[in-house]
């Protein structure tokens, strides 16, 4: 029984850098998509649209990757909620960008 809770905690702390890792990889994804769109507006370059279309979406399947992983350690209803509702709300921004890349023909 010691062992079992051992690896469960084991599991918890893994769990939760693994999370903390996902977001900062969104959070650094549309930092150097912002850069590099806001370099390419002042350029008047057509790809400014499509470099920040692309940087976001890619950055939400990073974040949307997290919150996946959080489920694993959410332990009441309440939380599990919560989580359910963000990783609808990234999915359905996703594809709204995806929608919007295809229309754009970006």
């Amino acid at each position: 029984m010691e062992l079992l809770s051992q690896f469960e905690n084991i599991l918890h702390v893994l769990t939760e850098f693994i999370i903390l890792i996902l977001e900062f990889m969104g959070v650094v994804i549309i930092a150097a998509a912002s850069v590099r769109g806001f370099y390419n507006y002042i350029n008047h370059s057509p790809e400014t649209k499509r470099v920040l279309a692309k940087g976001l979406a890619v950055a939400l399947e990073f974040k949307m990757g997290s919150e996946i992983l959080r489920t694993v350690v959410v332990r009441q209803w309440e939380e599990i909620a919560t989580v359910a509702g963000i990783i609808l709300l990234r999915a359905a921004l996703a594809f709204l960008i995806h929608w919007e890349m295809k229309e754009e023909d970006i």
